[in-house]
């Protein structure tokens, strides 16, 4: 079991992981390769993959705050992968000649999911955590 300030070392890489994906790669200055993708989706119209990837962006960011935060591990566990497999599940269907590496993005994201999940489960869930003194009654 990880020691608590390794687990907050380690919810600090995911939170730092999270805003690089969303600042630098969908907001400032963002990466070609990702707007290829996201413009390639269908349906999409014209224009409106800017505000798209920074929308997701903004939503990689707020995730990273959720991670440093430690309120609700698990769950936050659980919408990472979410994303991380719906995301890149639909680069790779979508935008797979974007990617020059499919295989090593499968790789790191297994990596960064298992992470994850370390963190979520070093985590004391809300039922394990201490009483505040305040609310034990006497």
């Amino acid at each position: 079991m990880p020691t608590p300030w390794q687990t907050r070392c380690a919810a600090l890489a995911i939170a730092l992981m999270w805003g690089y994906e969303g600042l630098w790669c969908k907001i400032f200055p963002g990466r070609a390769d990702q707007r290829a993708i996201v413009e390639g989706l269908p349906l999409l119209p014209e224009g409106a993959a800017a505000v798209l990837l920074v929308a997701i962006g903004l939503a990689e960011l707020a995730l990273g705050v959720w991670v440093l935060s430690g309120r609700l591990p698990r769950l936050a566990a659980l919408v990472q992968t979410a994303l991380v497999a719906g995301f890149n599940t639909g680069g790779l269907l979508v935008g797979a000649d974007h990617i020059p590496e499919p295989g090593r993005l499968v790789v790191q994201d297994l990596v960064f999911l298992a992470l994850i999940w370390t963190v979520a489960a070093a985590r004391p869930t809300p039922a394990a955590r201490p009483a505040h003194p305040a609310t034990v009654a006497a």
